[in-house]
């Protein structure tokens, strides 16, 4: 963990040291009077989100599995999310895994309730971003070339994006039969061995999309989607309000920040890279103007309460439940069997 924030502090100063030094005197005092009234909000709120989530999977499940507890993929989820801070990338098969398990269903099924998650999380990611690109003036401030080149483009890639999340939406819940003919004629050219895994990994995925054909489920994931960020954006709100720094910040300013930071992180900001922590100096730095100190310290916060909150829970539900974190190395392949 302590390793993790020197890299992070490592890799901002290094971008930094091109215009300007590093005054960690400053860096130190921007954490000075930071109110734990609205700290202690924001992780409760984040906290709530992993709650927030497994409602949303449960819906997603009820196609293979109507009766799913609650509780089980809770649990799965807060392991899953701690797998993620623990192992990495690796570790966003942990959740769906776990779930699979738990609630004995095809694990390809979970990996496709996982991508159907993502979809309506860009969405909603979209959404705010072009909130961001309708409130601020971005021609008129002194962007970097990246920073700059991600805004000019941002109005046609986020209408491009959002149309392809509503195409793939719209194919899975109407076409999955069509789909699977599909599979299913290309696959004769297949030794019969090869062909019947081909086929039963298809039809797992495609059970696991059956959520998108339901008008009923449509909408509670939906609804369960905007509750979600809507969590996001308040636990945001009190972080800005809990640090000093960024204590004046107003809920439209803060929904201005979050677009930017989760929309850059995501398409990786030409020339500088991508990451939550790089986003967020890039955004407060450069569209805020606040100095390079605090703004290394909101985004240390940022990504403290945003990924470290869930790992003491994580941890201990692991140790209760008897997980054994090295059979995770082995999903990628357990996900092609």
């Amino acid at each position: 963990m302590a390793l993790a924030i020197v890299i992070v502090i490592a890799a901002i100063v290094i971008w930094r040291l091109r215009s300007g030094p590093f005054h960690w005197a400053e860096f130190a005092h921007a954490f000075r009077g930071l109110d734990t009234f609205w700290l202690t909000l924001s992780i409760v709120l984040i906290l709530a989100t992993y709650y927030g989530r497994a409602l949303r999977w449960e819906v997603m499940l009820r196609p293979v599995k109507p009766d799913a507890s609650i509780s089980r993929i809770l649990s799965a989820t807060v392991i899953g999310f701690t797998a993620i801070v623990l192992l990495g990338r690796a570790g966003e098969l942990v959740r769906p895994y776990l779930i699979s398990t738990k609630e004995r269903v095809p694990f390809t099924s979970q990996v496709a309730a996982w991508v159907l998650e993502r979809i309506y999380d860009l969405l909603m990611v979209l959404a705010i971003f072009g909130f961001a690109l309708a409130r601020v003036p971005w021609a008129k401030l002194p962007l970097r070339h990246g920073l700059a080149l991600l805004f000019q483009t941002g109005g046609w890639v986020v209408g491009v994006m959002a149309a392809i999340c509503i195409v793939l939406l719209i194919a899975f819940g109407r076409y999955s039969h069509l789909a699977r003919r599909l599979v299913a004629g290309v696959s004769r050219i297949l030794p019969e061995r090869l062909r019947h895994r081909v086929i039963r990994l298809s039809d797992a995925f495609l059970d696991g999309m059956q959520s998108t054909a339901k008008t009923t489920y449509i909408v509670l994931i939906a609804g369960y989607t905007v509750l979600e960020w809507a969590l996001i954006l308040g636990c945001y709100y009190c972080m800005f309000r809990a640090f000093p720094a960024t204590s004046r910040f107003n809920l439209a300013e803060v929904s201005i920040f979050l677009g930017v930071v989760a929309f850059g992180s995501i398409l990786q900001i030409p020339g500088v890279g991508g990451g939550v922590q790089v986003a967020a100096v890039l955004a407060l730095t450069e569209i805020f103007g606040l100095p390079i100190e605090p703004a290394t310290g909101m985004a240390l916060l940022i990504w403290a309460v945003s990924f470290l909150t869930v790992v003491p829970f994580g941890l201990g539900l692991a140790v209760h439940e008897g997980v054994h974190w090295g059979r995770f190395r082995h999903l990628p392949e357990e996900a092609q069997l």
